[in-house]
């Protein structure tokens, strides 16, 4: 591939919406009001059924930082198998010590057991101390990918970052920009950045079903799925710029 288009599936629907959209790779996440946390057993091995995509859960045991401590690496660890047994393609990790370095060991660990499965790096990278030391740890660990939008809170915030990381990555791993990706901006990061590998979450929302709700409970339940249509004009739009 010239490129690289990969999008959250925070629903089985949205592995559907995915293939008919043009995504090459699906990232599985739940809990997106968490920012994406480890999606239950049996939606990974329904996702795996769904789609013929490559799938990538996440393995990441709730919301907050990234400073786990080992009973939440054995969590890990054990999701990792599943993913391998489901037949998963990947899985998404990542793992910092408090002082804001990359946990080389917790992580070496995980790798480990993904026994040949490909490695995408999370944006726990964006919370590192120093992304240039950090990005020479994610490759010696043999990552493919790292996901980043810079250290910044969203891509376009974080260009000026991303063309840095783009150019010192090389061929030895995929800068993989994310957070805020939208058809919109998409040619100006590429432009930008050089980048070949875009992650996006390409978002819409669905009212709640339900006839009755409890107005005592103030609550918004809505649901989280993929927009097709932003999907196919973030792939109409890189096939542009790729052809």
């Amino acid at each position: 591939m010239s490129f690289e288009l990969e999008v959250i599936a925070f629903d089985l629907a949205s592995c559907f919406i995915a293939e008919q959209g043009g995504a090459h790779r699906i990232e599985l996440c739940a809990n997106p009001q968490e920012g994406g946390t480890t999606p239950s057993a049996g939606m990974i091995k329904l996702a795996r059924k769904a789609t013929k995509l490559q799938l990538f859960p996440i393995i990441r045991p709730r919301g907050g930082d990234f400073l786990y401590d080992n009973t939440e690496l054995m969590c890990m660890i054990e999701d990792i198998k599943i993913c391998k047994e489901e037949g998963c393609d990947g899985v998404v990790i990542g793992m910092l010590k408090a002082d804001g370095s990359i946990d080389t060991d917790a992580c070496h660990e995980m790798i480990h057991h993904a026994n040949g499965m490909d490695i995408t790096f999370h944006r726990a990278f964006d919370r590192v101390k120093d992304q240039e030391s950090a990005l020479s740890d994610v490759i010696q660990l043999g990552c493919k990918r790292i996901l980043t939008s810079g250290g910044f809170p969203t891509a376009l915030e974080g260009k000026e970052q991303l063309k840095k990381l783009v150019e010192m990555a090389q061929n030895e791993i995929t800068i993989m920009l994310g957070s805020g990706v939208k058809s919109s901006n998409i040619k100006l990061l590429r432009d930008y950045t050089g980048a070949k590998a875009f992650h996006a979450s390409a978002r819409t929302k669905f009212s709640s079903n339900m006839k009755y709700h409890a107005e005592t409970m103030h609550e918004n339940l809505e649901k989280i799925s993929l927009d097709q249509s932003e999907l196919r004009l973030l792939r109409k739009t890189l096939d542009g710029i790729f052809s």
